[in-house]
């Protein structure tokens, strides 16, 4: 799977409202070939008015169910006459699993289990999916990359440049002291040997006067 933008029919998601910079990657719902069980069961019993409203029932639930993956957050939304939306920003994503039933294996689709830092198990799951392999991948290098930011919004990069440029300005530092401390050591030398000249003076200057 693409880590582009999917498309998806906007309609579908007249539910979902993004921040200014926020930018959907991946958007789905149930598999369609999920609904053969409910078929499976309500056909025969379609004479009897029950096996319709096991299909039926069904069918909105898995076509009122959606997805979605932005560059921010993880979004599901379920419901037929109500509306429950879930959202899990990324740097709250603790782990990310997926499984498959023997019929999930079989056609190719199955559930991604997103859990958070500090909550009790699965906090959110895209169920019956396609391919969820390919979709826990793309949550899992989008968090990656959301981690990757710091709490200012500047990458990794950025930030490893500034600590570079602290590095060179710290290292110019040692080196600017180490250089005054020889200048200061040089002068106190010379200090040193004029003190010496002087007092070497004086002292033939008090021999003389003596011998005088």
């Amino acid at each position: 799977m693409s880590s582009e933008p999917a498309a998806v029919d906007e309609t579908d998601l007249e539910w979902l409202s993004l921040d200014g910079d926020e930018e959907i990657v991946w958007a789905g719902g149930p598999d369609r070939r999920t609904l053969i069980p409910a078929f499976a069961i309500g056909v025969p019993l379609a004479i009897v008015l029950i096996g319709i409203v096991i299909i039926v029932s069904e069918y909105l639930r898995v076509t009122n169910t959606h997805y979605v993956v932005t560059n921010r957050a993880l979004y599901a939304k379920t419901g037929v006459l109500s509306r429950d939306v879930k959202r899990i920003e990324h740097e709250k994503v603790q782990d990310i699993s997926y499984s498959q039933s023997a019929l999930g294996t079989h056609f190719g689709y199955g559930s991604v289990e997103v859990s958070t830092a500090g909550g009790s198990g699965v906090e959110m799951a895209f169920k019956s999916v396609p391919d969820p392999k390919a979709v826990q991948r793309t949550i899992s290098e989008r968090v990656d990359r959301n981690r990757g930011e710091s709490a200012d919004g500047r990458s990794s990069e950025d930030v490893l440049g500034a600590i570079l440029t602290e590095l060179r300005a710290i290292r110019e530092a040692v080196e600017d002291d180490r250089s005054v401390r020889a200048n200061g050591g040089d002068a106190r030398r010379t200090s040193d040997r004029t003190t010496d000249r002087s007092d070497n003076r004086q002292a033939t200057e008090y021999d003389t006067d003596e011998s005088v």
